[in-house]
């Protein structure tokens, strides 16, 4: 029962990371650069939904869609702001560029709303599901935690694959100035893609908030280095390979905690970053492309 008990909250977990991994996913596979804000806006969103709910006294449900619509506008807004006079820019530039608003977005949720951490309120409650004559216990959030990760990978495949807008990201992904010969226009493929990856983080944070309820300035950061370590694993750019990624990192995380030290379970998530850099540098289904100088 044991096994079982920290499986479940390692699939939880991981679905949490396959989220907040698919924005990243996205946004390196159309834009090729890592936005390390990515994680920030998860607190974003965490705070919108608490502040919607608490003193809005909002329902949940439209607590989250608050979050949603705040957190893509906050999306496009860094893309337009920050990331689009970069566009012909080093790699180092953007990335600098993107722990500085990283550090702007968190130094600005300290001067709005303190330090101090605020008990979050699950978005489903805390009822929990018994079986096994009370020997396994799982949480509901968990169960609505999972179903969300798989609903919004089957969506994002959908969408990618069937729709318009998709088909001109994966274009982009391809070649941009291929995409824009043909009349793709690539700037607005690209704030598409920005808004959706936040308004998945918007979900991410009131689903991390609600399963581990202290909210504060900080709390996207940590499952923001994270996820872009799942991405890593499943092979950055590929949607499938996020949420792969980022269940076997949650379940590894968990089981780490629980068979081998609570203190060594973040040096054994990175390590897994490390090794997988060393053997497959390309992720789990990521592939090798081979660039022409």
């Amino acid at each position: 029962m044991t096994f079982l008990s920290f499986l479940i909250s390692g699939l939880s977990l991981g679905s949490v990371y396959a989220i907040i991994a698919l924005g990243y996913t996205m946004v390196y596979g159309i834009a090729k650069m890592l936005n390390f804000a990515h994680g920030d806006v998860i607190m974003v969103g965490a705070y919108v939904c608490f502040f919607a709910t608490t003193r809005g006294n909002l329902h949940p449900v439209f607590g989250v869609l608050l979050a949603m619509v705040v957190c893509t506008i906050l999306g496009v807004v860094i893309e337009r702001l920050a990331y689009k006079p970069l566009r012909a820019a080093t790699s180092l530039a953007v990335l600098i560029t993107a722990i500085g608003v990283s550090y702007f977005l968190q130094n600005s949720a300290l001067l709005l709303w303190s330090s101090n951490p605020k008990v979050f309120t699950s978005v489903v409650g805390n009822a929990s599901l018994k079986l096994f004559d009370g020997q396994l216990t799982i949480s509901v959030i968990a169960i609505v935690t999972i179903v969300a990760c798989l609903i919004i990978m089957a969506a994002l495949t959908w969408f990618t694959g069937k729709t318009k807008m998709g088909k001109a990201m994966r274009a982009c992904s391809e070649d941009k100035g291929a995409a824009q010969l043909m009349g793709i226009n690539v700037n607005f493929t690209i704030s598409v893609t920005f808004a959706i990856g936040s308004a998945l983080a918007a979900i991410a944070g009131v689903l991390l908030c609600s399963a581990y309820p202290t909210l504060m300035p900080t709390t996207g950061s940590m499952p923001g280095i994270k996820a872009f370590t799942a991405a890593v694993l499943g092979g950055i750019g590929s949607i499938p390979g996020a949420m792969i990624g980022g269940i076997l990192l949650g379940v590894i995380e968990i089981f780490g905690k629980g068979y081998i030290s609570t203190q060594l379970s973040d040096a054994i998530v990175f390590s897994v970053l490390i090794l997988t850099l060393l053997i497959k540098p390309t992720g789990l289904l990521g592939k090798k492309i081979n660039e022409k100088v």
